[in-house]
């Protein structure tokens, strides 16, 4: 056969490898296109749930919680081994929270973490002298959604989503924050392994110790209550009489409270004042010396929730003769917010 010349070779060489090129770029365009790119997420057709998987679909953001993502009933597993692929198969966790696995037989995934399944059936396969060194990859086909409920005083009070534990912070944030009302007080309910549920209360002042609501984790399934804050009615001969929402700490003492309220009219006898303070079906009368409190003569005295502060005109018996009443006028009262 002849041989060409070198120049005649060299053109044949880049008419080739320019062929190829144009040959190869429509298919990787194309490709592109089908969206046949692997992602770590994908869509399910079935409602109501969501994968995580590789390559079935296009290219899907994870979300944030994804990683501490703890496998439960119901997951559909995808299980593949390295170099192995006469074992890789699709798995559902049943309701035990187990997955059957060939060779090895029953395993129990639930309450893991994907990482902490992987590595569980890595040394299964070992242990078993099936494999040696095997490396196990699961992904998440589809995953039954856990709800918290979010109640009390949020802005968006309701059911959300949550895939893996989150702190208090970001779960509030979920809900849109609280409401101005919202008091210090946090209750978290979980629900126990032998049924019922076990309640935790936190303690949080807005704007101070929010490393508090970073410490504390809401796992899926618990219900998150922001109870209201208490309410401080204050009566009788103060310029604006009301009810006082013991907001941004929760406390107020008796000479805190004349002042939201106005202070006291000319006609008001501060040398005594009274709180009322609910017990249960009955109340109890504290006599306080307001006067000398204002002054700063006397040992403040804190009030507590719902607790009625009466301020009477001057000639007026200090003692209120008939407590009811004034629990009853309390319910009527404006209801403020402290500045």
């Amino acid at each position: 056969m002849a041989k060409l010349p070198s120049s005649r070779r060299k053109l044949a060489c880049a008419t080739a490898v320019v062929a190829a090129v144009s040959f190869s770029f429509p298919l990787q365009s194309q490709n592109m296109q089908n969206g046949m790119v692997n992602a770590g997420i994908i869509e399910s057709s079935s409602p109501g749930t969501k994968n995580s998987s590789v390559g079935r679909s296009g290219m899907t953001v994870s979300p944030e919680d994804f990683e501490k993502l703890k496998l439960a009933p119901g997951y559909l597993l995808q299980m593949e081994i390295y170099d192995t692929p006469e074992m890789s198969r699709e798995m559902r966790i049943d309701a035990q929270g187990n997955v059957t696995v060939p060779l090895l037989g029953s395993i129990h995934l639930a309450d893991k973490t994907l990482a902490e399944a992987e590595s569980m059936l890595s040394k299964e396969l070992v242990q078993q002298k099936i494999l040696i060194g095997p490396q196990v990859t699961l992904n998440v086909i589809e995953f039954t959604g856990k709800n918290i409920s979010v109640l009390g005083e949020v802005r968006s009070p309701g059911r959300v989503q949550l895939l893996g534990p989150k702190p208090l912070a970001d779960v509030l944030a979920l809900a849109a924050g609280e409401t101005d009302v919202a008091g210090n007080d946090i209750e978290i309910q979980h629900p126990a392994e032998e049924g019922g549920t076990t309640t935790r209360h936190v303690d949080y002042v807005r704007g101070k110790e929010s490393n508090v609501l970073q410490t504390t984790v809401i796992e899926p399934g618990d219900t998150v209550i922001v109870h209201k804050s208490g309410i401080v009615y204050v009566l009788g001969a103060v310029n604006r009489p009301g009810g006082y929402l013991m907001v941004d700490g929760g406390s107020l003492n008796v000479t805190q409270a004349v002042s939201l309220a106005g202070g006291t009219t000319l006609q008001a006898g501060t040398r005594w004042a009274t709180v009322v303070r609910p017990k249960g079906d009955s109340y109890t009368q504290i006599r306080v010396p307001l006067n000398k409190m204002q002054k700063g003569n006397a040992e403040q005295v804190l009030l507590q929730r719902n607790d009625v502060l009466y301020v009477p005109l001057s000639g007026w018996k200090v003692a209120v003769s008939n407590g009811s009443s004034v629990l009853s006028a309390a319910t009527s009262a404006s209801i403020y917010r402290a500045p």
